[in-house]
């Protein structure tokens, strides 16, 4: 990344506290802009008023789940907004297929307990 780059923003959602400050360490480290989500009712309300260049979505959020938060970005009218990579983080991957992930839109999905250099190659594929 160049000097005169603007930083990259990603949107974090997530409920718990521990993870989701140590993701936002993690990325803080790597120069990427964050900002929080801590329920499906905020992520939506997050990306309108931030522009956002990934976002991290844990499938088991409450409000809304990271599944349905994730149909709704793909369904949103913004294209800058229905096209951002979200890459699904969950504990339970079992309960979902692939094959779900992707009808609901997933770009890629990183399985709890997170693997900090996967976040950080995954993040850096879809954020270059």
């Amino acid at each position: 990344m160049s000097a005169d780059s603007p930083a990259k923003t990603i949107l974090i959602a997530e409920d718990s506290s521990v993870i989701l400050n140590l993701t936002r360490k993690i990325l803080e480290l790597q120069k990427y802009k964050i900002v929080l989500a801590k329920n499906g009712g905020e992520v939506m309300k997050q990306l309108e008023n931030n522009p956002v260049d990934c976002v991290l979505m844990d499938i088991n959020i409450p409000i809304k789940d990271g599944m349905q938060c994730t149909r709704e970005i793909r369904a949103h009218a913004d294209a800058k907004i229905n096209a951002l990579p979200v890459i699904a983080i969950t504990g339970n991957a079992n309960n979902y297929s692939m094959e779900q992930f992707r009808e609901a839109g997933v770009t890629d999905y990183l399985p709890k307990p997170l693997d900090f250099d996967a976040l950080v190659r995954v993040v850096r594929q879809y954020v270059s």
